[in-house]
């Protein structure tokens, strides 16, 4: 039987999909148009973002993104299509029109902003150290953790690489293509610390033994869809989309699905 999220899911899914098939042969919308006419919805993801979007034993992305993705897909009445990459690829396969959408603990920022549209965001996260250390996982600040005896590791093109840069320069940085890469030299003693977003940090201390992180983030980092420029009729589904699922509570239950109930990390490798 499905879970009261997937149901509430299902209902605000046939609810918008009505309302999709109203939008007739062309809707105005590039995007729209080509997921009609290929009745495909394709989101990109780095599926090791444990637990917003990550690959289970099967190789199938589970999270809060993958509810949220298949549910927009119901919608719009098309397939959904995962597009896994890793995730400093996933901005530039949006900009070529490789996929349609970025779902992917992605940070909503301006920089951002002048090459792609966001809707959301639909989760707030913030940066956080991943560590062998009980000092370093007592840090009161960031400033802490800015010294030149620390080796730190970041994901390439993350805001946490650039918080690295320019909020602890005396450190030095160890640039990673993927999560799992960043544990795993913070496993092998290779780095003091992996600077990564807070649910990360949490999933990684819970699954490996002898690795901890702070109590509460250093900073406030919005989590929303990245969407191509220049469409905003898709911006605006999407936006309504989300709005939804928060005002009929449906994304709260979501959110307390993947981060307050564990159960789901036995599904992991």
């Amino acid at each position: 039987m499905p879970s009261r999220p997937t149901v509430a899911l299902l209902a605000v899914a046939l609810l918008l999909a009505s309302a999709c098939t109203h939008l007739g042969a062309s809707s105005g919308s590039p995007v729209i148009d080509r997921i009609q006419r290929s009745g495909q919805l394709r989101v990109g993801m780095a599926g090791d973002y444990p637990p917003l979007n990550v690959q289970d034993r099967f190789r199938s992305n589970i999270g809060l993104e993958p509810d949220l993705a298949e549910a927009l897909a119901r919608a719009m009445g098309a397939e959904l299509v995962a597009v896994n990459k890793p995730f400093a690829e996933l901005i530039p396969a949006l900009e070529a029109g490789e996929v349609d959408a970025v779902m992917s603990g992605v940070t909503m920022t301006p920089e951002r902003n002048l090459s792609v549209a966001f809707a959301g965001p639909y989760f707030i996260s913030g940066k956080a150290v991943l560590t062998r250390s009980d000092r370093l996982a007592r840090s009161r600040s960031a400033d802490d953790l800015d010294r030149p005896t620390l080796t730190l590791a970041a994901l390439a093109g993350t805001t946490s690489q650039t918080f690295v840069e320019k909020t602890l320069p005396r450190a030095k940085l160890v640039v990673t293509e993927s999560y799992n890469a960043g544990v795993e030299l913070v496993l092998s003693g290779e780095v003091d610390g992996l600077i990564a977003d807070y649910p990360i940090c949490v999933v990684s201390a819970l699954r490996e033994e002898g690795l901890s992180t702070l109590p509460a983030p250093f900073t406030f980092e919005p989590i929303g869809v990245a969407l191509p420029a220049g469409d905003p009729l898709f911006v605006n589904l999407v936006e309504n989309y989300l709005k939804s699922l928060e005002g009929t509570g449906i994304l709260d239950r979501l959110r307390a699905k993947w981060f307050e109930d564990a159960s789901w990390v036995r599904q992991l490798p």
